[in-house]
C-alpha cells in the first residue's frame, strides 16, 4: 500500500508544472563533466548482472517473439557515486542480445532517487543513461544510445532497467540488470 502511495506521488511530481527556469546546455554540459569526473575519482565499485530483455508484446508479432532471446545474461563493472539522492554511474556491460550475439554497452548513468522508507534503505529512482552500444548488426561499431533509466534499490542492491524505444518488431525492449555496490 505504501508503494502505491509513493508511485502516485512520483507521477504527480512529474506531471505538476514546476517553477520555470531556462535550460542552458552549457550549464548542463559543465555539470555533466563534473559528475563524470567525481564518479571516476570518488566512485565505489559496482558489479552489474544483466539478466532479462523483455520485448514489448504490443509492438512485436508472435513470430518475432518466439525467435528472440530474452535471457540477456551477462556481466559488467562500473563505479557508482552518490550525491545526496542523486546516483551517478560509469559502467561497461556485456551480455547476450536478442539474436543470441554478444552486445556491449558502456557509458554514464544518472538517476534521481526518492526514499520509500523512513530508514532510507529503500529507494526508487528515474533518470537517463548516455551510452554507446556495440552490436553485430553494426559490425560492432559503437553507436550512441541515450536511454531513460529507472530502478528500485535496497541498501547496496539495485534492480535497474532501461527502455529502448523502437518501431514494429524492432527496439521496444526493456533491458534489466542487477547492480551490486561495494
Amino acid at each position: 500500500m505504501k508503494f502505491k502511495k509513493y508511485l502516485v506521488l512520483l507521477i504527480l511530481f512529474v506531471l505538476i508544472p514546476h517553477k520555470a527556469h531556462s535550460f542552458e546546455w552549457k550549464e548542463w554540459y559543465e555539470d555533466l563533466k563534473v559528475n563524470i569526473a567525481d564518479t571516476w575519482h570518488c566512485g565505489r565499485l559496482d558489479v552489474y548482472t544483466p539478466f532479462y530483455a523483455w520485448h514489448n508484446r504490443l509492438t512485436y508479432d508472435k513470430k518475432h517473439i518466439e525467435k528472440y532471446n530474452e535471457e540477456a545474461w551477462g556481466f559488467g563493472l562500473g563505479k557508482g557515486y552518490w550525491k545526496g539522492n542523486e546516483w551517478h554511474g560509469l559502467y561497461a556491460m556485456a551480455f547476450k542480445d536478442s539474436n543470441f550475439y554478444l552486445e556491449t554497452i558502456f557509458g554514464y548513468a544518472y538517476q534521481y532517487n526518492w526514499d520509500l522508507s523512513d530508514s532510507g534503505d529503500w529507494k526508487i529512482g528515474a533518470g537517463y543513461t548516455l551510452s554507446l552500444t556495440q552490436r553485430h548488426e553494426y559490425s560492432y561499431i559503437p553507436v550512441p544510445l541515450p536511454l531513460p533509466v529507472g530502478g528500485i534499490s535496497y541498501k547496496n542492491v539495485a534492480l535497474q532497467a532501461a527502455y529502448v524505444p523502437g518501431i514494429k518488431n524492432d527496439g521496444n525492449v526493456l533491458f534489466t540488470w542487477l547492480r551490486f555496490s561495494f
